[in-house]
């Protein structure tokens, strides 16, 4: 080795490292695991007013969709689409039974989504959700966007049950 290569070696600055990305970044054609469970993410659908993503997430032949919030930390929420129906934004109760659960009226927002991939709804715009939970911790959670609701049942994870297993 020459003598300026080796003193362009000392002086050289070193590689920055790789930075791995946050659940809050993944895209769709990431693959992350939740609760020891592993799927590619085939959608997103972001509202940057409140910091917040919900992931399509696929294993197999099953679609799960993973809220994840950050507030003072990560919150991470893990839910299932259910069937049902419901007539008008406006007329949505503050306390729902499905299952012979109660579910109770907990968060109200609305705000500006932007959608890619594979996503219950294939446009961005205007959203309404409220979130429900019963009294044994089990969630609940209706969207309202372009005259089409969704409703979806589910449960809090872990952030120690979450984590990014490889996103490009």
């Amino acid at each position: 080795m020459s003598l300026f290569k080796r003193i362009k070696n000392i002086v050289a600055k070193p590689e920055a490292p790789i930075v791995e990305k946050s659940m809050l970044q993944l895209k769709a054609g990431d693959i992350c695991e939740v609760s020891l469970v592993t799927y590619e993410v085939t959608g997103r659908v972001q509202n940057r007013q409140r910091n917040a993503v919900v992931l399509t997430l696929q294993d197999g032949n099953t679609i799960r969709y993973l809220s994840i919030e950050e507030r003072e930390k990560l919150v991470y929420s893990l839910y299932s689409p259910i069937d049902g129906r419901l007539d008008s934004p406006d007329e949505v109760p503050t306390t729902m039974e499905l299952d012979d659960e109660f579910y109770h009226l907990d968060e109200q927002y609305s705000g500006f989504v932007q959608v890619s991939g594979r996503t219950p709804f294939h446009q961005g715009g205007e959203q309404y959700v409220w979130q429900y939970q019963s009294d044994s911790s089990k969630l609940l959670r209706i969207e309202w966007q372009d005259g089409r609701f969704m409703l979806y049942e589910g449960e809090w994870i872990l952030n120690a049950d979450v984590k990014v297993i490889r996103g490009s």
